[in-house]
């Protein structure tokens, strides 16, 4: 017989699913268990199997630990324990660059992983191309007379700050400095005018769309934030009068099956779909699209590669053209110039959110959000 059922119910029915002696145990999207303290976890730790299988696209999706977590499912204790696997990898991976551990936890992990990707032509020979770009933009003044305000209220709070109160003065600067490379409209939360004047990012994403929907094709736009998600429905619709679809955590699953088809549908019109990165990052077959815009960045590979692969999937016909926006001169390109270096790191290391920014030095974060002048058009 094969059981099947969810993470919630493997929790709720605990004592119901230890009392079967399992011949094997398949968790998959994996990276569900990737919190050792989380109940669901400790509940599937409980099961007992004498063969055992974890299947996930991001077996790295936040900090290097994820990966212990799901083989302390695989193989309890083949890592070590928790803060042993810290010691001795994560931190050196993440924090001091070290290739020689790097490649000891690949050459340990290696023998059970068995990794397949789309773009390999022995396990799918007709998916069509890839082509990711960066799409660098400028700052408008109104953006950076802003971003300059909140970079000297920081400095000025930095230093006489320590622990929680430090990390989380950083964590709150690094959300202002997106929403105003984003639009000012977005961190203002004045209720003032959305429009391309304000934005350079907005004035490039408004072209590109114009020119994709021109040539008969559809298009994906990410962000993390709800209010850009409302508000690029507002302009896209009422003022560029595009077909535009909006789907966000509070979406109804009722509402977000009847957009999927409406949107997948070969009669609809070219259109555009707005997802919210969490929301619609995953789950979703959105093939007729061939466009996939980033409109701020996750700072974490692996989940825009799972919103990106909404796309780039099965059943797309077509190249897939994935543009990811950038401010110049601002902390946004050099946040991305240091994850493209994590990502050259280990081909392990495929996912980190922001909290590893706040272990840098307060010199450090200040040069890294300095604005530079040069980028930005008056």
């Amino acid at each position: 017989d094969v059981i099947l059922t969810s993470f919630a119910l493997a929790r709720l029915d605990e004592k119901l699913l230890q009392a079967v002696e399992w011949h094997r145990v398949v968790v998959d999207e994996a990276q569900n268990i990737k919190n050792p303290q989380a109940a669901q976890t400790r509940a599937i730790l409980k099961l007992t199997a004498p063969h055992r299988l974890a299947l996930t696209g991001t077996p790295v999706e936040n900090r290097l630990r994820d990966l212990w977590s799901i083989f302390n499912f695989l193989n309890p204790g083949y890592l070590g324990k928790e803060a042993q696997f810290r010691k001795s990898f994560e931190t050196p991976i993440y924090k001091g660059n070290d290739l020689a551990k790097s490649e000891t936890l690949k050459k340990l992990v290696e023998p059970f992983i068995l990794r397949r990707v789309k773009t390999d032509k022995r396990i799918i020979d007709d998916l069509p191309d890839k082509i990711e770009q960066k799409m660098y933009c400028t700052l408008s003044p109104e953006q950076a007379s802003l971003y300059e305000a909140v970079v000297k209220d920081v400095s000025e709070q930095l230093n006489g700050a320590e622990g929680i109160q430090r990390k989380g003065l950083i964590l709150s600067t690094l959300l202002k400095l997106k929403q105003i490379c984003n639009h000012p409209a977005q961190f203002l939360q004045d209720g003032s005018v959305f429009t391309t004047e304000r934005s350079h990012k907005l004035q490039r994403l408004s072209e590109m769309l114009e020119e994709v929907i021109d040539s008969g094709e559809s298009a994906l736009i990410f962000t993390q934030f709800t209010e850009i998600g409302g508000s690029l429905e507002r302009y896209l619709e009422h003022v560029r009068h595009y077909n535009t679809y909006y789907l966000h955590g509070g979406t109804s699953v009722i509402r977000r099956n009847q957009m999927v088809a409406e949107f997948q549908d070969a009669e609809t019109e070219p259109s555009l779909f707005i997802l919210s990165l969490r929301a619609g990052g995953v789950g979703l077959n959105l093939t007729k699209a061939n466009h996939v815009f980033h409109f701020d960045r996750w700072w974490n590979p692996a989940v825009e590669d799972q919103a990106t692969d909404r796309a780039f999937r099965i059943g797309q016909r077509k190249n897939v053209f994935v543009h990811k926006f950038v401010a110049m001169g601002t902390m946004e390109e050099r946040i991305d110039a240091m994850i493209e270096d994590k990502k050259r790191l280990s081909s392990l290391v495929m996912g980190s959110d922001e909290s590893w920014l706040t272990e840098l030095d307060n010199d450090t974060f200040k040069d890294l959000i300095a604005l530079r002048r040069s980028a930005v058009v008056e």
